[in-house]
C-alpha cells in the first residue's frame, strides 16, 4: 500500500472540511456565532488585525452580541471595521464596548442562507472529488513506473474512494446540519 499518497489525500481532504466548517461559521442562522465577527478585520494602531484578537467577542443571548476591546481607545476603529464588513449589522458605541442586536432572520433570509449552504457544500465534494482524482493519477504513475504492483495499485484506488466516500458523507452531514440550524427560529 502506497501509505504516503493515501495519506496525503487524507490530509487534503480534511483540510478541506475543516475550511468549510470555517465558511460555515460565516453564514447566519437563528443564533448569532462568533464566527461572523472573527475575520473582521480592524484598523488597530496602523496594522490590520482580527477583531478576536484585540477584543473579546461574546454572545449574552440570541439577539446581542457584546466586543469589549481590550483597549478602549481602539472603539471606533473596531465599530467602523464592523460596519465596513458589510455583515448586515449596525453597532453602537457605549464608551465602554460596542453592542450590536440581531434582528431575527426572515424566513426568505433563512431559505437564501440555506441555499448558501448547499451550495458551498457542493462546492467542498467537488474539491474532495478532485483531491481522489489528484491520488489516483499519483498512485496509478507510481503503478506506471513500476514503483507499484498492478494489484497493489487496485487496492490503494479502493482505499482512495473509501476515504473519499467518506468525506464526502461528512460534508453531506455537515450541510444537513447548518441547513437544520439556518432553518431553526
Amino acid at each position: 500500500m502506497n501509505k504516503e499518497a493515501i495519506k496525503l489525500a487524507k490530509e487534503r481532504m480534511q483540510k478541506s472540511i475543516e475550511s468549510l466548517k470555517h465558511e460555515f461559521n460565516k453564514v447566519r442562522s437563528g443564533r448569532p456565532k462568533i464566527g461572523l465577527f472573527e475575520d473582521i478585520q480592524v484598523n488597530y494602531y496602523g496594522n490590520l488585525t482580527p477583531l478576536n484578537q484585540v477584543a473579546n467577542i461574546s454572545i449574552p443571548d440570541a439577539t446581542l452580541v457584546i466586543i469589549q476591546p481590550w483597549d478602549k481607545s481602539q472603539l471606533e476603529s473596531i465599530e467602523k471595521a464592523i460596519q465596513v464588513a458589510n455583515i448586515g449589522f449596525n453597532p453602537s458605541n457605549d464608551g465602554k464596548a460596542i453592542r450590536i442586536n440581531i434582528p431575527s432572520l426572515s424566513e426568505e433570509r433563512r431559505i437564501e442562507n440555506s441555499k448558501t449552504v448547499k451550495r458551498m457544500g457542493e462546492e467542498e465534494k467537488i474539491d474532495i472529488r478532485n483531491i481522489r482524482r489528484d491520488s489516483t493519477e499519483d498512485i496509478k504513475e507510481l503503478q506506471k513506473n513500476g514503483n507499484i504492483a498492478e494489484d497493489q495499485r487496485d487496492l490503494d484506488l479502493e482505499e482512495i474512494q473509501k476515504i473519499t466516500d467518506n468525506y464526502v458523507e461528512k460534508t453531506e452531514k455537515m450541510v444537513n446540519d447548518k441547513i437544520k440550524e439556518v432553518m431553526e427560529v
